[in-house]
């Protein structure tokens, strides 16, 4: 199992990785080390972080990495599509994956900010419904719904 998951890890990291340089290359900015290590360590994350706890986890594998330079590599994953950020309310933003997730949307509590993500085919089918009556062609799309969670409750 272990041997499995560490292959599905390593195509996603290497598809994403290849994002990543093609994006770099196209703005003409240097594919680094660092770029890597955060790159592997976001990928790596089972959940939404924030800059904050991305950052503690790539601190742990080198000291040297500063929060800025994370927090503008999380931008730059934004960029080239490999994040999405997701804002509540006064909450610290916090990111995602998208490289190997399908698309899902989200129920997010406003008290203690749980995310729970929702798949739902029903929901696909009425946005397009939405878009195709509206003679509107959609790119990408995002659901958020806020709320109390029922832990909260």
């Amino acid at each position: 199992m272990v041997l499995i998951i560490s292959m599905k890890k390593k195509v996603l990291l290497d598809k994403a990785g290849a994002a990543l340089a093609h994006h770099l290359k196209d703005r003409m900015l240097r594919h680094t080390k660092q770029r890597d290590l955060i790159l592997d360590a976001f990928m790596s994350a089972r959940n939404h972080m924030t800059a904050d706890e991305l950052f503690e986890i790539v601190r742990r594998r080198d000291p040297e990495i500063g929060y800025a330079t994370v927090c503008r590599n999380l931008h730059l994953f934004c960029e080239c599509g490999l994040a999405d950020e997701i804002k509540v309310g006064r909450q610290r933003t916090r990111f995602e994956q998208k490289v190997g997730h399908e698309h899902h949307d989200h129920l997010i509590c406003i008290k203690c900010g749980r995310f729970i993500e929702v798949r739902d085919e029903r929901l696909e089918k009425l946005q397009e419904g939405l878009a195709s009556a509206n003679g509107f062609t959609p790119l990408r799309h995002k659901l958020e719904i806020y709320g109390i969670c029922n832990k909260c409750h």
